[in-house]
């Protein structure tokens, strides 16, 4: 008997799988389950990957160019499975993601996502937002396409924009260790505060809504009426406004509940180790990859 309740694909936070590794995605599908090993215990649990199984396949990409080449979605969708696009847009800093489509490009597949699944099946994620200082002493950001991204975006239908401010990880201090001079800077709360209200005020007139990633801090200090609220990446309720059907609203227990993060239970498919992301990006947790061969 089919269960009422299904559940949310979630490929994938640990990795860029619409970037580098569909062809093994959708040989998963064909195979009806994915076989998931917890990177902390080592456990290995089975996805159910059965369009009877599964409400909604959510993708998490810098670069849906693959995807979009090879129709990956349309196939997915003919076979009977929901999808939703977290679709990272930042701006062009080539030190910060070295690996990543030019940002033209990356525009013009928000673009044919928004002409061909429905603006409303997509949030754009500018995140991370970063401050650095180079080895001229100089201090920089990553916010200076900000304002056109947006413009396009609206233009497209985009009506949510996630962002954060980067996080610091052991892997990050590791590897920005060898680039010489090179510092992230963590801005103080009032300043992380005055951007987010400027990012607000820009959204605003383009309908745009503003939705922070795991700030509960930056989140508390805001004015009641700053409009600006906590995200949920995995927004099942949302999920179910588009698609119909029943899931879980239950929060994922494996996320930074602690620090904000409203995204709720799914199942991501990822593997840090099994699937390295090849855009190799400064401020990124996961493992980066060592060579541009992928499967």
């Amino acid at each position: 008997m089919e269960s009422a309740v299904k559940i949310v694909i979630s490929a994938s936070r640990r990795t860029d799988i619409p970037a580098f590794y569909m062809k093994w995605f959708m040989k998963q599908i064909k195979n009806g389950h994915f076989e998931v090993v917890n990177p902390y215990n080592r456990h290995v649990s089975i996805v159910p990957a059965t369009p009877d199984k599964v409400h909604t396949i959510l993708f998490w990409s810098k670069n849906f160019g693959p995807f979009i080449k090879n129709g990956f979605g349309e196939k997915l969708r003919e076979m009977g499975y929901n999808v939703y696009f977290n679709f990272t847009i930042n701006s062009k800093e080539p030190l910060l993601e070295p690996n990543v489509p030019a940002l033209e490009e990356r525009i013009r597949q928000l673009e044919y996502l928004c002409r061909n699944f429905d603006s409303s099946s997509i949030s754009w994620r500018f995140d991370p937002i970063c401050f650095y200082k180079t080895k001229d002493g100089k201090i920089h950001d990553n916010l200076n396409d900000f304002n056109y991204i947006s413009s396009k975006a609206s233009r497209y239908g985009i009506k949510r924009c996630i962002t954060s401010f980067m996080d610091d990880y052991h892997k990050i201090r590791k590897r920005i260790a060898k680039i010489p001079g090179f510092v992230f800077i963590d801005p103080p709360i009032e300043i992380k505060s005055e951007i987010v209200l400027k990012m607000k005020d820009e959204l605003s007139d383009k309908n745009i809504s503003l939705h922070t990633c795991c700030e509960k801090e930056l989140l508390s200090i805001l004015p009641e009426n700053s409009g600006i609220t906590k995200s949920s990446c995995i927004p099942n309720d949302l999920l179910m406004k588009l698609f119909g059907g029943s899931l879980s609203l239950n929060k994922d227990s494996g996320q930074r509940i602690k620090n904000g993060c409203g995204c709720k239970v799914s199942a991501d498919i990822g593997s840090y180790s099994l699937h390295p992301c090849y855009h190799n990006c400064l401020f990124c947790y996961a493992n980066p990859a060592s060579s541009t061969n992928h499967a």
